[in-house]
């Protein structure tokens, strides 16, 4: 039977082998949910500016909400929410699919040479090409409402990193997982669906009371939220003791991903 090493060196060995794969089958994925529309990849476009729309005036007019702590701006709530939504999306897409990467590709499996591990990658990188556009429209939004970017923006491709760690790690577990037991993509979603009230995309941190806010901060999502914004909008620079932490358990977390996965793939024939 094949043998499957579950060090990091392997994980990141097996990034860098088949980055050509990856990046062949994550343009196949993304160009493949547009083919046949008469707009084409235009649509990835169209979606954050439709939701972005739609804060604003909700959030703005309706509401005449306010960030906490923030300015008076009409627009400045849907900047702030629009931003946690982008750090959020790109998590929970991610977690989402993990279920089912192995048991919607039943062929992969079949194909002993094909390197299973890489399908989470694919996955991210269809996710990241889709938060990048967002990212996009939410720029534009940005200059045209407060006519500058922040300097500290330069820090967000750094802050995302843990980020990309975290969900690598977990989609890793979820996808072994998955082929085992069905019910963990039902699962998943309520959990990502109840996670994205227990973080700070709706609302400051500051606005819980002092007793719920351990609670929050023991949700990884709320660092990551909170540093990204700090960037974007409030031209804050990093907190880079927490970061250092952060990247740390993350890393940690992605290795044991990685290495669940690598040790339970060799049942995954069997059960499909």
């Amino acid at each position: 039977m094949q043998q499957f090493s579950l060090s990091p060196q392997a994980m990141l060995r097996s990034f860098t082998t088949h980055r050509r794969l990856i990046l062949a089958l994550t343009r196949r994925e993304v160009v493949g949910r547009y083919r046949g529309s008469m707009l084409g990849i235009l649509w990835s476009f169209f979606n954050p500016i439709v939701m972005l729309s739609i804060y604003t005036f909700v959030f703005s007019v309706v509401f005449k909400a306010r960030w906490s702590g923030g300015s008076e701006s009409r627009t400045e709530f849907a900047v702030v929410l629009f931003a946690g939504m982008i750090v959020f999306n790109l998590f929970a897409e991610c977690i989402n699919r993990a279920p089912s990467l192995i048991v919607g590709n039943v062929n992969y499996v079949k194909k002993v040479v094909f390197p299973l591990e890489i399908l989470p990658w694919v996955a991210l990188g269809s996710t990241l090409f889709h938060g990048a556009v967002s990212l996009l429209v939410w720029l534009a939004f940005y200059v045209a409402t407060h006519g500058f970017l922040q300097w500290t923006i330069v820090w967000l491709p750094l802050m995302l990193l843990p980020l990309v760690l975290l969900t690598m790690g977990l989609s890793w577990f979820l996808a072994a997982f998955g082929v085992y037991v069905r019910d963990v993509a039902q699962t998943v979603g309520m959990l990502t669906t109840i996670l994205m009230f227990l973080s700070p995309v709706f609302f400051p941190v500051s606005a819980l009371p002092l007793a719920y806010r351990p609670l929050i901060y023991a949700n990884p999502l709320t660092f990551i939220i909170e540093q990204v914004r700090n960037v974007l909008i409030w031209g804050k620079a990093p907190d880079w003791p927490l970061f250092g932490l952060f990247m740390l358990l993350s890393g940690l977390v992605c290795w044991a991903g990685f290495a669940w996965f690598q040790k339970t793939r060799k049942g995954f024939s069997d059960v499909l």
